[in-house]
């Protein structure tokens, strides 16, 4: 397909099943934890899904192409980031399967349907903006807490999601308090926690963290998982991850 391209974009191959990407070389460009969040997230035959923050719409296009979703729906603040999604959505021939809408995820209720979504995953900005010169940069608007904080992702996923339907969010380890308190107060339970580290020795700087709506408290800690090894390079399980072929569950 003939997609046309700004000055400051490429065309990434995702080396997942062909799958391809466009991004902002100025812009904010995806990181492995995008990645390993949509390994992470456990996505059912003909589930709705939905990724808030969905950014160049990363999780949405590796959810599509390696799961047997129904729809994939990204939601995305930024105009011009969203736009950029939509092509890539496009460049990947999934418009029948996935979608980015422009809109603030705080007013999810006026465009996508409640109570009604089986999964919703989200990377959110981890920073909160604090000493920011410019929060109209697009970097900063991905990276740091200014259209958006962690309360109003979480709020947003549990009003999208159906009684016992799953969030999987990416984080920082040093917000585990503050996610595990709000998730609560949004009936939105904690079942599993991974820690990342850069490698062994090293504490963990990420977390991946699965929710169940109105769930019963148990809360399982998985096996750790370790970026890179003592040498640089990737360590066996993120090589694994990288060359999975589905994420889906039957």
């Amino acid at each position: 397909m003939d997609i046309k391209l700004k000055y400051s974009e490429r065309i990434d191959d995702l080396q997942i099943k062909g799958l391809k990407i466009i991004q902002d070389k100025e812009g904010f460009c995806f990181g492995i934890d995008a990645v390993l969040l949509a390994n992470f997230s456990k996505v059912k035959n003909n589930a709705k899904v939905v990724d808030l923050g969905t950014g160049t719409g990363i999780i949405p296009i590796l959810i599509a192409g390696k799961s047997r979703a129904k729809e994939v729906i990204g939601v995305e603040i930024q105009e011009e980031v969203a736009g950029m999604a939509n092509r890539s959505i496009k460049l990947n021939n999934l418009e029948d399967r996935v979608r980015v809408v422009n809109e603030d995820l705080k007013n999810i209720d006026s465009v996508l349907e409640v109570n009604t979504f089986h999964v919703v995953t989200s990377n959110p900005p981890y920073m909160k903006p604090d000493g920011l010169k410019n929060i109209n940069d697009k970097k900063a608007i991905s990276r740091h807490e200014i259209k958006c904080n962690l309360e109003d992702v979480i709020k947003a996923a549990s009003r999208l999601l159906m009684h016992h339907g799953k969030f999987f969010m990416i984080h920082r380890p040093i917000r585990i308090a503050d996610i595990i308190t709000i998730s609560r107060k949004y009936k939105l339970e904690p079942k599993e926690i991974q820690f990342i580290h850069p490698k062994v020795g090293k504490a963990p700087n990420l977390m991946m963290i699965a929710f169940t709506k109105a769930g019963k408290p148990e809360l399982k800690i998985l096996d750790p998982l370790y970026v890179y090894k003592e040498d640089g390079e990737y360590t066996d399980e993120i090589k694994e991850i990288y060359s999975k072929q589905d994420i889906g569950e039957n």
